[in-house]
């Protein structure tokens, strides 16, 4: 249940936001708020929410969306901002995270409980509603989210994420076109399908359904309907086609984005971070340093150790490209700057390769000895499993079997 908001926009954050139509003035402002977080406005965001409640007081998707926006502000002041975060394990029961800001936390709470009042409300009074199931479903489901991705508690959140699953699975038995309730369906699907044969079981039993192919056709129907989640759908898909090795399929997606949100600079590092993983070099650079410009010139407030996370990223093209001196300049710096510690830990797997071009195996291996412990302290696997395979192997470049990754 690990899968979570990306700052990319949100995987579920801002999905989670949406409802049945209020009042026009109302949904105006909601969309409006939801195009300024994709484009990283965090702040114009609130204010378009805030007027969204105004406008109409009992809709329970204005109270979602501000409650929304605060738990993503919460991942950005984390640093939880690329797909990186979430291709490792989905299996770990608890995460140990920094206290939330106790003012974010309020904000997020007091909205999503009056969301879920809200909803609870227009249920009773239309049970056979699809829209009333869905705005139960969502806020349930933005509980389940907060609780694993804020608090680090991941199966504490088990019931009121069943319950989202619930109702929006029955949200497709009453109106079969509501392709938007498929967000939630395929995204749980898809981590059910992922767990280990016990956890899996333990989550069938619960009542999740499982399937990497019924997931993935949820999520594709919910990305191709027009609807306040279509984007969320996109974004969810970006990241679940990178775990699966689609990368094709996941640039296809993300430059329609980049056209779309012009102004979510990590939109072009995700771009650049695909291409570094299906092997295209000089892609990979040209996007990343397009990317790298944006972040240098953008004087909005930037997530928990971006910056290190941009120098790491184009320090990583660098090396596969061969482009020794600039990588190591790119890499260096990243480890002057605020950082997460999975990515000071990759930052020095990569700095490890360089040792080993310039024949200091010995100084490589103790690179990478210490990235795979600073990647095994912030639960990054993958990042543990590549310095383990240059500490067999030493790297040779990206042209030599050896070097391919």
């Amino acid at each position: 249940m690990r899968i979570a908001p990306l700052a990319l926009g949100g995987v579920l954050v801002l999905a989670l936001a949406t409802a049945v139509p209020a009042n026009p003035r109302s949904v105006e402002l909601r969309k409006a708020g939801f195009v300024h977080a994709y484009n990283l406005d965090h702040d114009k965001a609130v204010a378009a929410f805030r007027e969204a409640i105004e406008a109409d007081p009992a809709d329970p998707a204005a109270y979602r969306a501000m409650a929304a926006i605060a738990w993503l502000t919460l991942l950005y002041q984390r640093g939880s901002v690329s797909v990186d975060d979430y291709l490792g394990s989905m299996t770990k029961p608890n995460i140990t995270l920094n206290a939330p800001s106790a003012e974010l936390a309020a904000q997020f709470h007091t909205n999503i409980e009056q969301a879920l009042k809200l909803a609870e409300q227009r249920l009773q009074a239309r049970p056979g509603d699809a829209g009333a199931h869905y705005d139960v479903g969502a806020a349930v489901g933005q509980l389940a989210g907060y609780t694993a991705t804020v608090d680090g508690k991941v199966f504490s959140g088990f019931t009121a994420a069943r319950r989202a699953f619930d109702e929006h699975e029955r949200v497709l038995a009453l109106d079969p076109s509501r392709k938007d309730a498929g967000l939630i369906i395929g995204t749980y699907r898809y981590i059910v399908a992922n767990l280990n044969m016990v956890m899996r079981w333990m989550a069938y039993v619960a009542g999740f359904g499982g399937g990497r192919e019924r997931a993935l056709e949820a999520l594709e129907s919910c990305a191709a309907y027009p609807s306040d989640v279509q984007t969320e759908a996109k974004l969810a898909l970006v990241l679940i086609y990178n775990r699966e090795r689609r990368y094709d399929a996941a640039l296809r997606i993300l430059s329609g984005l980049r056209e779309q949100y012009p102004q979510n600079r990590l939109l072009w590092l995700e771009t650049g971070a695909t291409e570094l993983r299906a092997g295209r070099v000089s892609q990979a650079l040209g996007m990343l340093e397009t990317g790298v410009s944006m972040f240098e010139r953008d004087g909005r407030p930037k997530a928990y150790g971006e910056g290190a996370l941009w120098y790491l990223k184009r320090g990583s093209a660098r090396v596969a490209a061969g482009q020794a001196a600039p990588a190591r300049t790119d890499l260096e710096r990243s480890l002057t700057l605020e950082a997460r510690g999975w990515v000071r830990g990759r930052t020095r797997i990569e700095l490890g390769k360089l040792l080993d071009l310039a024949g200091k195996r010995a100084d490589a291996k103790a690179a990478y000895t210490a990235g795979a412990d600073l990647c095994r302290i912030d639960n990054d696997p993958l990042g543990v499993a590549e310095a383990e395979r240059w500490l067999q192997n030493a790297y040779a470049g990206t042209n030599t079997p050896a070097g391919r990754q």
